[in-house]
């Protein structure tokens, strides 16, 4: 069963309250700061979905719904596990061959992801499939009008975002944009 959207806010408040307390109180990593505001911030997202979806707006199965939920949060999971293990490996390991490996991963459980959402949406219903793929393709639209705004500015010397940082964001931007895109498109259907 989905979070409600309260139990999702006020996971998303606590995490975000203890990331901006937290460091008064006890030496905190940077890092393990940044963890948290990410994570509060997720939930704070995932909770304003919950919220503006209406409800019904999924009209995939159960057993749709279920084994893509089997598949997508292991495969988060060991995303999450990977990418700590590979800024860890990062910091040891000098041999370039060695820093590619390591660097990469994280990729294998993002193509699980990947994977998990394809198979949802093959095996859901045509009305279902219309909405993810109108939201999908809004979503990598704007991104990608985004994305060539800001060489566009990036070349004229207005903005300096480091190309790392520009390609890391990208996918979870499409993400996110996709969710706002979502509730657009589902508004539309009803």
């Amino acid at each position: 069963m989905l979070l409600k959207p309260v139990a999702l806010l006020t996971a998303a408040v606590l995490l975000l309250v203890g990331a901006v307390l937290l460091p008064h109180l006890v030496a905190v990593p940077p890092m393990a700061r940044g963890i948290l505001l990410g994570l509060g911030g997720g939930l704070l997202f995932a909770a304003f979905l919950r919220w503006r979806l209406p409800d019904g707006c999924d009209s995939s199965t159960l057993a749709v719904r279920r084994r893509y939920l089997r598949d997508f949060v292991p495969a988060m999971g060991g995303y999450i596990v990977l990418l700590f293990a590979s800024m860890w490996l990062l910091k040891r390991v000098d041999e370039p061959a060695l820093r590619a490996l390591v660097a990469l991963l994280p990729v294998p459980p993002i193509a699980l992801m990947l994977r998990a959402i394809v198979r949802f949406i093959r095996d859901a219903d045509e009305l279902q499939r219309q909405i993810e793929l109108e939201a999908v393709s809004l979503a990598t639209a704007l991104v990608s009008l985004l994305y060539m705004a800001g060489g566009f500015l990036q070349l004229a010397r207005v903005i300096d975002v480091p190309a790392g940082v520009a390609m890391i964001w990208m996918f979870p931007l499409v993400c996110l944009v996709y969710g706002l895109a979502k509730i657009a498109v589902v508004r539309r259907f009803r």
